[in-house]
C-alpha cells in the first residue's frame, strides 16, 4: 500500500502522520483514490465520505468549519468517482470493498493506531455505518447524514413508503439503460426535473455534478455501487458501539422518517439523533454551519485523537 503525499514537514511529526505532510492519494490493490487533506495536520483527523453523485467537493463548505474547530479532515474521491480507482464490473463495488477503501485510508492516515472521526453522507454515510460496526477499533465517532442504519432503512423498504420513495434504486439495476438517460438528461430543457432531484439544493449544484460524473468517466462505475447492493450480507449490518450522531431532513425526496426510527434500537453506544428542518437531502451543503455546530460537541466528547486501538 503506498502514499503519495506533498508539504513540508513541521518540526516533528503530528499525531496520525509520521512525516508530517499531506496526504494527496493512497493506494490499495492497485487502485489510487485521490484525497483532499485539509485544516492543521496536528488536529484530530475527520474522514469525510461522499455520497451519490458527489466527490470530495461535496464536503467544500463544511470542512473549513472542521478546520477552525482544529480538525484535519480528509476526503477521498471514493471507488468509481477516482479516476485511477475504477475496477471494471459490479461486484469489484460490493460494501466490503467500500469499507476496506477507507481502512486503507485510515491504516496510512493513522500508522501510529489511533482511531479517526468519521462523516458520512448519502452512500457515504452507508459505508460509514458498515465500517463502523465491522471496525469499531478504527472509529471513534460515527456521524451519518441523511441516511439511517442499513438494517433500518433496509426493514424501511417493506413497512413503509421508502419502498417507493426508493424507484430508483431498482431502476438503476438495469444495465446500459440508466446511463443513456442520464446522459441525454439536459437541465435547461428539464428544469421541472432538475429542481425535484435538487430538492432545495442551490440551483446548478446537481447539474455541476451530473455533469462531472458523465464527463469523468466516473457515470457507470458510480452506478456499480448500486448494482452491487445485491452482493451486502447480513455481517454487514452490525449493531453500532461507537459515540453515533445521525443527522436527517424532514424534506428529503429520497428517505422517509421510518429508517430513521428504527435506527435507535440499533445502536448500543451513545446515541444523538438530529431532523433539521426546510432541508433537502444535500445536508452537508444546504446545512454546513448546523452540521458543523453538532458536530463540535459531538466530537468534543471524545479524547484528543480518540482512544488507542486495542492491541
Amino acid at each position: 500500500m503506498g502514499i503519495h503525499h506533498s508539504g513540508r514537514d513541521h518540526g516533528g511529526p503530528p499525531p496520525g502522520r509520521e512525516d508530517g505532510r499531506r496526504i494527496t492519494s493512497y493506494d490499495r490493490d492497485g487502485l489510487v483514490f485521490d484525497v483532499v487533506d485539509g485544516g492543521p495536520l496536528d488536529g484530530e483527523i475527520v474522514v469525510l465520505l461522499h455520497g451519490f453523485p458527489q466527490t470530495s467537493s461535496s464536503w467544500a463548505l463544511l470542512a473549513p468549519l472542521l478546520h477552525a474547530q482544529g480538525y484535519r479532515t480528509l476526503a477521498p474521491d471514493q471507488r468509481g468517482y477516482s479516476p485511477r480507482a475504477r475496477p471494471r464490473g459490479r461486484f469489484a463495488y460490493r460494501m466490503s470493498q467500500l469499507v476496506g477503501d477507507v481502512v486503507a485510508l485510515i491504516g496510512v492516515a493513522c500508522p501510529a493506531g489511533r482511531t479517526v472521526h468519521v462523516v458520512g453522507h448519502d452512500w457515504g454515510a452507508a459505508v460509514a455505518w458498515t465500517l463502523a460496526g465491522a471496525r469499531p477499533d478504527l472509529v471513534a465517532t460515527l456521524t451519518a447524514l441523511s441516511v439511517p442504519h442499513p438494517a433500518a432503512f433496509m426493514r424501511s423498504l417493506v413497512t413503509s413508503r421508502q419502498f417507493l420513495m426508493s424507484w430508483y434504486m431498482y431502476a438503476f439495476q438495469v444495465p446500459w439503460l440508466p446511463e443513456l438517460l442520464l446522459r441525454r438528461i439536459d437541465p435547461a430543457s428539464a428544469p421541472r426535473v432538475t429542481e425535484r432531484l435538487a430538492a432545495g439544493q442551490e440551483p446548478g449544484r446537481l447539474v455541476r455534478d451530473m455533469e462531472h460524473l458523465v464527463a469523468s468517466g466516473a457515470l457507470t462505475p458510480a452506478l456499480n455501487w448500486y448494482r452491487a447492493m445485491p452482493f451486502s450480507t447480513p455481517g454487514q449490518l452490525a449493531r453500532i458501539t461507537v459515540p453515533t450522531l445521525f443527522v436527517n431532513s424532514d424534506s428529503d425526496p429520497a428517505l422517509g422518517q421510518a429508517g430513521a426510527r428504527r435506527t435507535r434500537a440499533l445502536v448500543s453506544g451513545p446515541y444523538t439523533f438530529r431532523t433539521l428542518a426546510g432541508i433537502g437531502h444535500w445536508i452537508p451543503e444546504q446545512a454546513a454551519s448546523e452540521v458543523a455546530g453538532l458536530l463540535r460537541a459531538h466530537l468534543a466528547d471524545r479524547p484528543r485523537g480518540g482512544p488507542e486501538r486495542p492491541r
